[in-house]
């Protein structure tokens, strides 16, 4: 190989990482939330997309505390940190920062259902009583939660679907995730987590309408943000 063929190779491959980092610099907090939930496949690589987030969210809220996309971005970061990490002190601050915002915009259907979600994603990993005594989770309050946030939400699929996944991962014979499931492949799609929902929809549907409760408990945790990653 001559010289100048071989530092065209290199040039080219510098290029190109150069060209991969740039891109993953430019993601947005909450793209790169998206990005660990569902596109990594290990721990190390989401909890780096997360901490990412997580910082480029605070750094805009020192910029502009009043920021509230910043603010769910941060509290959702805390709380996928908190669930890798299986900290019960980040647990409860994801908690805490949830609920402020819900209770700052009662109307806000993205902070009601993390609210719902924190009850059952905590139910899900610990099982209802211990989640219930080391946590506060408690399954009536995130199904609520998460109805409200389903009825705020309108036809979108981002809140049927996460709600269908939510409730069959901890129940796969619920009649309500079930019905859920079924609005969210129908729902509307206008972001990418609501297309992601709606595909997760589609795909537990098929063993809810075979009557396999085994494979839905099992898909719809696998669904669920952060449910693919390997140790």
């Amino acid at each position: 190989m001559t010289g100048h063929r071989r530092q065209g190779i290199i040039s080219f491959c510098s290029l190109a990482l150069l060209l991969a980092a740039t891109a993953v610099s430019a993601a947005t907090p909450r793209e790169l939330l998206t990005s660990a939930a569902f596109q990594a496949r290990d721990k190390q690589t989401a909890l780096a997309s997360i901490n990412q987030s997580e910082a480029g969210a605070s750094a805009q809220l020192a910029r502009s505390p009043n920021d509230r996309e910043a603010a769910t971005t941060r509290a959702i970061a805390l709380g996928y940190k908190a669930k890798l990490t299986h900290s019960r002190s980040e647990a409860l601050a994801a908690r805490k920062l949830f609920e402020e915002l819900a209770a700052a915009n009662p109307r806000d259907p993205e902070a009601i259902m993390a609210v719902g979600t924190w009850h059952m994603d905590s139910i899900g990993e610990l099982g209802g009583f211990i989640a219930g005594m080391a946590l506060g989770a408690h399954k009536g309050v995130g199904v609520a939660a998460m109805d409200r946030a389903v009825a705020l939400g309108g036809n979108r699929a981002m809140f049927s679907g996460l709600a269908a996944l939510s409730r069959l991962a901890i129940d796969p014979k619920d009649k309500g995730g079930r019905r859920l499931a079924e609005a969210a492949s129908h729902g509307t799609t206008p972001t990418t987590l609501d297309q992601i929902m709606q595909r997760s929809a589609a795909a537990i549907l098929v063993p809810l309408r075979s009557g396999d409760s085994r494979a839905v408990q099992a898909l719809a945790k696998q669904l669920l943000p952060l449910g693919r990653l390997k140790a």
